[in-house]
């Protein structure tokens, strides 16, 4: 292992010890370092990290300047015991920001997701993406809390799931809808006859026995998606598997709005549900969606007109 890979462990760990996971920013800098070293040069300069952010040829601003970003907070932490390293500036590539609109899915749409699922190649397969698709809908959960749970996590009697090490290196517990249990001790059952089941932990195994990998989620969500026959709605609209989370957000104050409930409440409530630090944070998966934009107006018109 290089000097570099080294400091490059030494790093992720101090920036860890304050809670960033910084898994695809490893992935980068391991990527970086490699090109670096093959160049034979001396201490990495601002060229270096400029030529190795603006690849692919073909890829957008937006990801070399993230790429690049990576590389400036590895290059500030190196440069404060070697002053021959370079640190990239931070206005060197033009960005702008972009978030894309969530697909809300509807409820046809998750079953037709589930069902579509179900024709993967192996039954552990199908079964699997089967149980994660459907968990994800009913508890808005981030994929990657889905695949790092464990076997101990899930407790069939008291129908609950322990999340850990979440952002921000937090940890909660969330009820499940009794279908939801059954659901899970079905995958189980299925999971456990695997001859290579008792080699993990994970609750989610890949056919070979082991814990997903978000790639390869990523990879088979979007083949699921085809095959149920979803397409974009826009340009900057398209089924993500995140949106998901997206989509369990908006339909849970949509049913407080439409059953009367206290909707702040509410909010509380599915904040810490969702495993957020403060109901601020969940507003970001309320705002793009016309459907609740409008049940909000239609309260308070409805107050406005009590008051009028």
């Amino acid at each position: 292992m290089s000097e570099l890979h080294c400091a490059l462990a030494e790093y992720l760990n101090l920036r860890r010890s304050l809670g960033y996971k910084l898994r695809r920013s490893e992935k980068l800098l391991q990527q970086f370092i490699d090109f670096f070293l093959a160049t034979g040069a001396p201490a990495i300069t601002t060229q270096h990290a400029l030529t190795w952010a603006c690849q692919p040829e073909d890829g957008c601003n937006n990801w070399w300047a993230y790429r690049l970003s990576a590389v400036r907070g590895f290059t500030n932490y190196l440069h404060a015991t070697d002053p021959t390293v370079e640190v990239p500036p931070p206005d060197l590539l033009p960005w702008r920001p972009h978030r894309a609109i969530p697909y809300l899915y509807r409820d046809e749409e998750i079953i037709a997701l589930i069902k579509a699922a179900g024709a993967l190649s192996s039954p552990l397969r199908a079964a699997t993406y089967q149980s994660l698709i459907g968990l994800l809908a009913v508890t808005g959960m981030r994929v990657g809390e889905a695949i790092n749970l464990d076997l101990q996590d899930f407790d069939a009697r008291n129908g609950t799931l322990i999340i850990r090490n979440a952002k921000f290196n937090k940890m909660r517990e969330i009820p499940l809808h009794p279908t939801t249990v059954a659901s899970l001790k079905r995958y189980l059952a299925r999971r456990n006859r695997m001859a290579n089941a008792e080699e993990t932990s994970a609750l989610f195994i890949s056919p070979s026995g082991s814990r997903l990998l978000y790639c390869n989620v990523q990879w088979t969500f979007q083949r699921v998606v085809r095959q149920a026959g979803l397409v974009s709605r826009t340009t900057h609209c398209r089924p993500r598997i995140h949106d998901m989370r997206h989509a369990f957000a908006v339909n849970t104050m949509l049913e407080a709005y439409r059953d009367g409930s206290n909707t702040q409440q509410r909010l509380t409530l599915l904040s810490t549900y969702l495993g957020h630090v403060s109901p601020a944070s969940t507003y970001w998966y309320l705002s793009a969606a016309p459907e609740l934009l409008a049940k909000a107006a239609e309260r308070l018109e409805h107050l406005h007109g009590e008051q009028t």
